[in-house]
């Protein structure tokens, strides 16, 4: 068992690597559809892009909680220069990324304060899973009435997309 295993490890030390490193890059916040979707002009070009922060979902812009958490975003990023992890694109071809404003990582600072959930596609925790549980533990933001808390995945079930999406 043991050679078998090893013979595995010099077997993928061997195949080339296919993964991608993640590119950074600069732009500015034109218009926030969301909170957790952004358009935004990269530095040096003059079309805005459309970028799904990762790790992060909002509340749905006609569900309750939806407006404030837009609202807070854009308080945060409207108009102002951020760098973006570029992720690459998720399975609905979005272009995903890690926002941040001045080292600040805005997808934390949105769980953080209970505009939006924790998400990681297929698996559901993301990398603010234990931002969210503290936000709901201090009833924050869509938290502060517990039971009324609906996660968009849910809230899209029932009552499918907003218009105008």
């Amino acid at each position: 068992m043991t050679r078998w295993r090893l013979w595995l490890c010099a077997l993928a030390l061997a195949l080339p690597c296919t993964g991608q490193a993640s590119q950074v890059w600069t732009g500015w916040v034109s218009w926030v559809m969301d909170g957790d979707t952004v358009l935004l002009v990269r530095e040096g070009q003059h079309e805005p892009i459309t970028l799904r922060i990762d790790g992060i979902d909002a509340p749905e812009s006609c569900q309750p909680g939806g407006a404030e958490s837009r609202d807070e975003l854009i308080r945060m990023v409207l108009r102002k220069s951020v760098q973006v992890v570029d992720l690459g694109q998720d399975v609905y071809g979005r272009q995903i990324g890690r926002l941040s404003l001045n080292g600040l990582d805005l997808g934390a600072e949105m769980v953080r304060s209970g505009m939006a959930w924790a998400y990681r596609f297929r698996t559901g925790k993301g990398p603010y899973a234990l931002l969210q549980r503290q936000a709901q533990k201090q009833k924050m933001g869509v938290f502060a009435v517990p039971e009324a808390a609906m996660s968009p995945p849910v809230f899209r079930k029932f009552h499918g997309l907003c218009h105008g999406r």
